[in-house]
């Protein structure tokens, strides 16, 4: 059975010590369920997060790092400088595609240093609001997949968690319909008993997109969703452990 996972991406907010505090408040509710939770704070804060935490509790993660190990990559920070404090990775997360221009073969390759350095891999798809009025959800997300992972060997596949996250709504308030959201992580799923069967019914499948504490029970209900990567409504304790209980099957 797969342990269900919540990850908190806070993406460009919190100062220091409101990171500190917010990563303590919700340490402090992750030892009451079966759910693994992670946050993601922004670089600067990784170190006095993890410190501040025991990462048996709570993981700690980035939200990006660099397809190279080190060099003239000026503002880059690189999956070696991110292991000593981080046990995951956001990979590919569509806000990094769509404003920084990430093309499918620079999340491939910080894919495979992320996992060459020991970092749990949570690589983001997701279909734009035009794909999915075209009729081409699917294959657009089975071509993300294809192009992140075609090369990854069999084995990088065990360390492998997926977030499908629509990027129409990413950020807007708008959430895919429970339909929608099973049909692609059944979608996911189906890709992965292709490529990799030996791995493909333990590979964690999250749902991300304007997740709250109103939409995270209807999420988790649906088979194939083992989690959720979970942004806004991350920054607010109180907010994300009713998604935290959601994802474990709790009452608040």
């Amino acid at each position: 059975m797969r342990r269900p996972l919540v990850v908190g991406n806070w993406k460009m907010n919190t100062g220091r010590d409101d990171a500190v505090a917010l990563a303590k408040a919700i340490a402090r509710e992750t030892g009451r369920g079966s759910v693994e939770v992670a946050v993601c704070p922004p670089y600067p804060w990784i170190v006095s997060v993890a410190e501040s935490v025991d990462r048996a509790t709570l993981r700690i993660g980035a939200q990006d790092c660099s397809a190279n190990d080190d060099g003239a990559f000026t503002g880059d920070v690189s999956a070696a400088m991110l292991e000593p404090w981080c046990d995951l990775v956001l990979i590919g997360h569509s806000e990094r595609r769509s404003v920084h221009g990430e093309t499918d073969e620079m999340i491939r390759d910080k894919l495979r240093v992320a996992i060459a350095h020991g970092l749990d891999p949570v690589l983001c798809v997701g279909e734009r609001a035009e794909d999915r009025a075209a009729g081409n959800a699917s294959s657009f997300v089975t071509d993300q997949l294809d192009a992140a992972l075609s090369e990854l060997s069999a084995s990088a596949f065990a360390s492998l968690t997926i977030a499908y996250e629509p990027v129409w709504a990413i950020g807007t308030g708008a959430t895919a319909t429970t339909e929608d959201a099973s049909e692609m992580a059944a979608v996911i799923r189906a890709w992965l008993r292709r490529r990799a069967p030996g791995h493909a019914d333990t590979i964690r499948i999250l749902y991300g997109g304007s997740v709250s504490d109103g939409s995270a029970a209807g999420l988790m209900a649906i088979t194939e969703v083992d989690g959720l990567l979970v942004g806004g409504a991350s920054l607010d304790v109180a907010v994300f452990s009713r998604i935290i209980a959601a994802a474990s099957g709790r009452a608040a």
